[in-house]
C-alpha cells in the first residue's frame, strides 16, 4: 500500500519534498495555515548543491527564467551619494549557475509542478499529534481528523509541528540580538535590477531593491537590539517597533517608513537560527526552516531546505521496510547525511551579520572604501576569491546520493 506523508507547510522546503516524495512512488498531503499560496516575498539564493536538486527536478530553466536578473548594488550616504559599488554576483557570492529567485516565484514553481499529483489543504493547520505502532493521527484546527504514515514539519521557523512534537521554540532558538524587516514599497528611486544600501547608523542598515519584472521595490530594515517582547500576530505594533528604531534618521527613511506602514506584505522576524539535538521523534520529523533555519544573514536558508527535501525523500524511498518501523532508519540516516551540512552553513551567519549591520561608523566606512579601492588592488581576483570561498565551501558541502526512482512502498 501506498504510504501517506502528511507536509505542514506550502512554501519552499514542502512543495519541494512533494515533488520528490511523489518521484519516489508516495502520496503527499500538503497543509498551510495561509488561506493561498504567498507569493512575491524576499529575494533568495539557490546555490551549490540546492542547484544541482533544482536541476534533477527538471525545472533549473523554469527556475533561471524567472530569477531576478540583479545587475548591482550601491552603498550610499544619507544624501543619496553613491560610495561604491558592486556588480550583483560578487555581492551576491554566487558562482557558476547559482541563482537569485523571489521566495514567492520559487514557491509557485513548486506548487505548479506538484498540485497535479498532491493534496493541498489551505486555510488549515497541524492542532494534534497521536503517535501510534502502525501511524501518526492527526487533529486540524478545521479539517476532520486523519491518519499517515509520517509527518513532515516544513512550517518555517515558528514551526507548529515543530512545537507539538518537540516543545517549546525558545528551547530551540539561537538568537543573535538583530531583527529583520522587509515589505513591498513603491519604486520611488527607480531602480532598474538595482539595489541600494544605506547604513543609517551603528547597528542599523536599510536595504532597497526592485526585481526583475517588477513594478515596485522592497524594503528591508536591519537593526540590532536585545531580545525584544511583541505579538507576532499584531502586525501594526512590529511596525511600530520598526519605525521607533528608524525614527529621526535620514537618507529616504521617513519615505521608507510610511511606505512600510502601507503594506500588505509586512515581514519581521528575528534574525536566529534554529538548532536541534535530533531532527525526528518517532513518526514526526523537520525539513528546513523548521529543523535548521540557518538565518537570513547566511543566504543559505532555500538551499538547505531544497537539498534536504531531495535527501529525505531519497532516504525514505530507500528504506528496507517502511511498514516495519523502516522509517526510522531512513529518518537517521536524514539527519546523517545533512548534519555536518547544516551546521557549515549555520556558520556562515555569525560572521555574515557583522558586515550585513555595521556596528561603528568606522566600520561601515571601513567596508564601503574598500569596495570602492577593490579595482585597483593588486591580488583583486584573489582577495574576492578568499571573501567568497566560505559560503562557496557551505554550499557545496553536500555530495547528493543517487536514490533510485519510483518504487511501491
Amino acid at each position: 500500500m501506498t504510504k501517506h506523508i502528511l507536509i505542514s507547510g506550502a512554501g519552499v522546503a514542502g512543495p519541494a519534498l512533494a515533488w520528490w516524495l511523489h518521484h519516489h512512488g508516495f502520496r503527499a498531503t500538503v497543509v498551510e495555515r495561509a488561506p493561498s499560496l504567498r507569493e512575491g516575498g524576499y529575494k533568495v539564493d539557490i546555490r551549490g548543491v540546492a542547484v544541482d536538486v533544482v536541476r534533477r527536478m527538471g525545472l533549473l530553466d523554469e527556475v533561471r527564467a524567472a530569477s531576478t536578473g540583479m545587475r548591482g548594488a550601491a552603498f550610499v550616504n544619507k544624501r543619496g551619494k553613491q560610495l561604491a559599488t558592486l556588480d550583483a554576483d560578487t555581492f551576491g557570492f554566487r558562482h557558476g549557475d547559482d541563482t537569485e529567485i523571489l521566495r514567492g516565484d520559487l514557491a509557485k514553481i513548486l506548487y505548479d509542478a506538484t498540485r497535479s499529483h498532491t493534496e493541498y489543504v489551505f486555510g488549515d493547520w497541524i492542532t494534534g499529534l497521536d503517535q501510534r505502532p502502525d501511524g501518526i493521527e492527526v487533529t486540524f484546527a478545521h479539517g476532520a481528523p486523519r491518519r499517515f504514515d509520517l509527518v513532515v514539519g516544513a512550517d518555517g521557523l515558528h514551526s507548529g509541528v515543530r512545537a507539538l512534537a518537540f516543545g517549546p521554540e525558545e528551547d530551540y532558538l539561537r538568537r543573535f540580538d538583530a531583527y529583520l524587516s522587509i515589505s513591498t514599497v513603491p519604486n520611488s528611486f527607480e531602480l532598474d535590477r538595482w539595489e541600494l544600501l544605506h547604513s543609517a547608523a551603528p547597528g542599523k542598515m536599510v536595504n532597497v531593491y526592485s526585481t526583475a519584472r517588477a513594478a515596485d521595490a522592497k524594503a528591508a530594515f536591519w537593526f540590532t537590539a536585545p531580545p525584544l517582547t511583541y505579538d507576532r500576530r499584531d502586525v501594526d505594533g512590529q511596525k511600530d517597533l520598526v519605525a521607533d528604531r528608524f525614527a529621526g534618521l535620514g537618507w529616504e527613511i521617513p519615505a521608507l517608513l510610511e511606505a512600510m506602514r502601507e503594506a500588505g506584505d509586512f515581514y519581521f522576524d528575528p534574525v536566529c537560527q534554529i538548532v536541534m539535538e535530533t531532527l525526528s521523534t518517532g513518526r514526526v520529523t523537520l525539513l528546513g526552516d523548521a529543523g535548521y533555519c540557518p538565518s537570513p544573514a547566511s543566504g543559505q536558508g532555500t538551499s538547505l531546505a531544497l537539498a534536504g527535501a531531495y535527501v529525505l525523500a531519497g532516504e525514505l524511498a530507500t528504506s528496507d521496510d517502511f511498514a516495519k518501523a523502516g522509517f526510522a532508519t531512513a529518518l537517521s540516516r536524514y539527519e546523517a547525511a545533512m548534519r555536518p551540512f547544516i551546521e557549515k552553513n549555520q556558520a556562515l551567519a555569525k560572521t555574515a551579520l557583522r558586515g550585513i549591520i555595521p556596528q561603528s561608523r568606522a566600520f561601515a566606512w571601513f567596508t564601503t572604501r574598500m569596495i570602492r579601492l577593490m579595482p585597483y588592488l593588486p591580488g583583486r581576483n584573489r582577495v574576492l576569491e578568499q571573501m567568497a570561498r566560505p559560503v562557496r565551501e557551505a554550499a557545496n558541502a553536500l555530495v547528493l546520493k543517487d536514490y533510485p526512482a519510483a518504487r511501491l512502498v
